[in-house]
């Protein structure tokens, strides 16, 4: 298979462009850019390396990938973007490389769908599956789980985590962790209940939406403190990953969990 580069696309020659990858019209590809088999860059996309993607990653019209942290004690240390397979940029999205206080890397999975002017910032780390709504904005050191869905311009504060299976309302602000499986709506966010839509599309069983339902009520409608609920959780509902998963979840959480 062969690479197709328009005419007035600006590509460095140390950038790698894996097999069947397309260049549209005034796209610039940068130093250090390495993109996997059948990418598609749209025209006036610009991709800033050290940056490295899988096969069959689509970069839009006027998406900004790969390009320095907006970070003031970021002095040209060298950093990195690293992604998998299948994610789609669309336009304007912007994604920034990581900074050495962060671990050096930002980090984005597989098959994740960012829309219009949506923004993951240093050093954040984005699973697979995920998706992202118009102006949906991480702030730096932000992690998002799989399958987690960040609703249209809302903000994640920097070093909060969003867990699986979450989905966060549009125009939310968070600034604790948002709960694996759970809504999260608001300015400032609170948790209203099991995204059961999610989980149902997503295929999970309703035995298992129903213990987390039943580990809801007791976290948040038993009268018991954090610690207390999590034990009767543990000691009423065994055998489910998910509802581990959560418990967990909790007990690591470093700045809280939005409730």
């Amino acid at each position: 298979m062969s690479v197709t580069i328009d005419g007035t696309a600006m590509v460095c020659r140390s950038a790698v462009l894996g097999d069947g990858t397309t260049v549209g019209p005034y796209a610039v590809i940068g130093e250090g850019v390495k993109l996997g088999a059948g990418c598609e860059v749209g025209s006036h996309a610009a991709l800033s390396g050290p940056f490295t993607a899988g096969m069959g990653c689509r970069f839009f019209p006027f998406v900004s990938i790969g390009t320095e942290p907006q970070d003031l004690k970021y002095h040209k240390e060298p950093t990195d973007l690293l992604m998998g397979e299948e994610n789609t940029f669309r336009e304007f999205v912007t994604v920034n490389r990581g900074t050495i206080g962060g671990g050096g890397v930002t980090r984005i999975g597989s098959r994740n769908f960012f829309m219009a002017y949506s923004h993951v910032a240093h050093d954040c780390q984005v699973g697979d599956g995920t998706i992202f709504g118009n102006g949906a904005t991480l702030a730096g050191h932000v992690r998002v789980e799989d399958f987690a869905n960040v609703g249209a311009f809302s903000g994640v504060h920097q070093f909060c985590r969003v867990g699986k299976h979450a989905f966060i309302g549009g125009y939310s602000v968070i600034t604790q962790d948002a709960l694996p499986f759970v809504k999260s709506v608001g300015n400032r966010a609170e948790a209203y209940g099991i995204n059961t839509i999610g989980l149902e599309r997503r295929g999970f069983a309703e035995s298992e939406i129903g213990a987390l339902k039943r580990a809801y009520r007791i976290l948040f409608q038993s009268g018991l403190n954090t610690s207390q609920a999590l034990e009767r959780i543990e000691s009423e509902i065994k055998g489910s990953s998910e509802v581990a998963y959560l418990v967990d979840f909790i007990r690591t959480s470093e700045r809280g969990v939005i409730k």
